[in-house]
């Protein structure tokens, strides 16, 4: 299957021949139809799978038909900032011919990368990538207004609950408009992850 035929609009069909993108994978196939209608989604996947691109390819083809109201769209939960910023650079390959901004935002670092971090989340970069701690780090400052949140993707989610980010991920959830879309990509689906499921998608 091609990705010409999710009909996407041109500046994303731009950003997939820049990459070399043209036969979607797997879970691809199955899964942006789904978010394409806005659905919440459960999907489970293997490291190197295509799924990141499976939920960011959606996302994005939705913000270039939406004026932007300088506020965050879209939050994506990672487990380790590597992967945040592994999912950051794939977004701004994508989004090159687009008007999307992106910001990925994990703990480390200086004063001055948390203050970047803090201006990313007021002025309303269109989609953040976040490791938990830390965005609840910033949410416990009032600052961040999460009233424009309109999807909510939580990425190797398995390996987040293995590392204890249950609660973490709930209080997230629990911030955020309760009108928005929910997805959850996992590498397994051990009975947590059910529970998880359960607790966030309609």
């Amino acid at each position: 299957m091609k990705f010409t035929e999710f009909k996407f609009g041109k500046e994303i069909e731009e950003g997939l021949n820049m990459m070399g993108f043209n036969q979607a994978t797997p879970i691809q196939k199955k899964a942006i139809p789904v978010i394409q209608k806005d659905r919440d989604l459960i999907a489970c996947a293997q490291t190197g799978t295509g799924k990141t691109a499976a939920f960011v390819l959606p996302i994005l083809d939705k913000l270039t038909k939406i004026n932007n109201n300088s506020k965050v769209n879209t939050i994506i939960i990672a487990p380790t900032r590597e992967l945040a910023k592994q999912i950051d650079m794939q977004i701004e390959g994508f989004s090159y011919f687009t008007n999307s901004s992106c910001y990925p935002i994990y703990g480390g670092g200086t004063g001055v990368e948390f203050d970047n971090q803090k201006k990313a989340l007021i002025k309303g970069a269109d989609i953040i990538i976040c490791t938990p701690g830390r965005l609840i780090a910033h949410l416990d400052f009032n600052y961040f207004d999460t009233s424009g949140v309109e999807h909510f993707i939580l990425d190797e989610a398995d390996r987040m609950l293995d590392m204890g980010f249950y609660d973490d991920i709930m209080t997230i959830a629990k911030r955020l408009p309760k009108k928005r879309q929910n997805l959850l990509f996992s590498a397994t689906m051990p009975p947590k992850i059910r529970k998880l499921a359960n607790k966030l998608l309609k």
